[in-house]
């Protein structure tokens, strides 16, 4: 991203602040619509405008986008609430999310554009209800939700996952996360990687990723096996052993072809995919 395009961060204190501050700049955002497109200004009204938080906002969103015959809109909304009304958090970690995408994303003009249309924002956060479902003991509900979400978004991650926040999944198409897999904050994940089992065993069996880690286009990391802090995984590279913190790995099998600089900015948050040598990967 050139100095032209770079985006000004949100100047919050604190979580909170920081989802006060983005829900009151999504909201500008969507009073915009309203005058720059009139067709879609009920569908902006009713889903940003007339809520009251964006946890509202974000249960009507995924209502309307994963609600169907076997659980309809209203019920689905109720549950989307209900999750992020139990989690202190819900709302933050929303936020970053949303401002992992502005800030990573050169083709993300707002955040009013992934907040209704992205598939990677719109898979996370519903996941985020079928993981508070599944520890309420209500793995059918649960499990529903991720079929709803791979079904509607291309996109399968398990509730037994634990994500955490400011992770940006790009395109979501083809992601797979498995039950006992962990990511960090400030992750980036693009599209059809994969963090599966290696065999048929069972118990702790995924991959752990770190915080700042970027894994590229088609990456497959398979087994319980750690990613460390600030790594770079490949397009199209497979894992199956741990990679040591602020390397690159490429090939299969993959192996480390190059090391980061000490201090580097993190390659999630740069989404620099080069070798580190001059080579894209």
């Amino acid at each position: 991203m050139t100095a032209s395009t770079a985006i000004p961060p949100l100047r919050a204190t604190s979580r909170s602040s920081l989802e006060g501050e983005l829900w009151a700049e999504l909201r500008t955002e969507a009073e915009a619509v309203l005058v720059e497109e009139p067709l879609y200004a009920g569908i902006v009204q009713a889903t940003i405008l007339d809520q009251r938080s964006l946890a509202q906002a974000l249960a009507y969103r995924l209502a309307h986008r994963l609600g169907d015959g076997d659980l309809a809109r209203l019920s689905m909304r109720d549950l989307c609430l209900s999750a992020f009304e139990a989690d202190p958090h819900a709302g933050a970690n929303a936020a970053r999310d949303l401002i992992a995408i502005r800030e990573r994303d050169p083709t993300c003009r707002r955040y009013l554009d992934p907040f209704l249309f992205y598939k990677g924002l719109a898979a996370l956060e519903a996941y985020r209800v079928a993981h508070w479902l599944w520890h309420q003991g209500r793995a059918t509900l649960g499990l529903h939700v991720q079929s709803r979400i791979s079904e509607v978004f291309g996109c399968d991650i398990h509730p037994a996952a634990r994500i955490g926040s400011g992770v940006f999944i790009d395109h979501a198409t083809g992601v797979v996360i498995g039950e006992t897999a962990v990511v960090a904050d400030d992750v980036s994940i693009l599209q059809s990687v994969t963090l599966g089992g290696n065999g048929k065993e069972s118990g702790d069996r995924h991959p752990k990723v770190e915080r700042g880690v970027l894994l590229s286009v088609g990456a497959k990391v398979l087994g319980n096996i750690r990613i460390g802090e600030g790594a770079k995984v490949a397009a199209a590279a497979v894992v199956l052993h741990d990679v040591p913190p602020h390397t690159t790995v490429a090939g299969v099998p993959a192996r480390v072809v190059s090391r980061l600089a000490a201090g580097a900015e993190q390659p999630a948050l740069s989404m620099d995919q080069s070798f580190g040598f001059g080579d894209g990967i």
